[in-house]
């Protein structure tokens, strides 16, 4: 009778060590899944898909130094892009994904295969109320090999040393 009680206290053990990870280590593969859909939505147009995963407080940051978006303004940069059958088409090549201890919360890095060439894509993501990943804050960097940099730099002085003085 000692053994049956302790194999089911054992079983029971082990089942709740099971339910607490579970719960704290979230599934890679799912916001993996999540984000290439974002990336797909883009790519297929579908506007309301792409806006729907980013939260209503979210942000979008882009490659020009001047694009620093909430969402709302984000949504009516990108509507004409969307109108014409296909905003822009990012293809992760490689992504990693780290998650809160209470996982819900999510950060996330991103190499971009896009129209720019390699771009690195960065964000947060977190649950809202309905248990839903959201995207809270993305930011699309170009990257530029440090062998070019210097060739670059003129390049861009032309467009942002106005913006960079305080």
């Amino acid at each position: 009778m000692k053994k049956i009680v302790f194999s089911l206290i054992g079983i029971l053990f082990f089942a709740a060590q099971l339910a607490v990870h579970k719960h704290e280590a979230p599934d890679k593969k799912q916001l993996n899944a999540f984000l290439t859909q974002w990336h797909k939505d883009a790519a297929n147009a579908d506007y309301n898909s792409y806006f729907d995963k980013i939260a209503d407080d979210g942000h979008y940051i882009g490659t020009d130094a001047t694009e620093n978006w909430d969402k709302k303004a984000f949504a009516a940069f990108s509507k004409p892009y969307f109108d014409k059958g296909k905003a822009w088409d990012f293809k992760a090549v490689k992504r990693n994904i780290y998650f809160s201890k209470d996982g819900n919360t999510a950060w996330f890095d991103e190499l971009l295969d896009t129209w720019m060439k390699g771009c690195r894509g960065s964000g947060v993501l977190e649950k809202d109320a309905n248990g839903e990943w959201k995207i809270k804050h993305y930011v699309l960097s170009m990257t530029i090999p440090n062998e070019i940099t210097k060739d670059v730099l003129p390049l861009k002085a032309k467009y942002e040393d106005a913006l960079l003085k305080p």
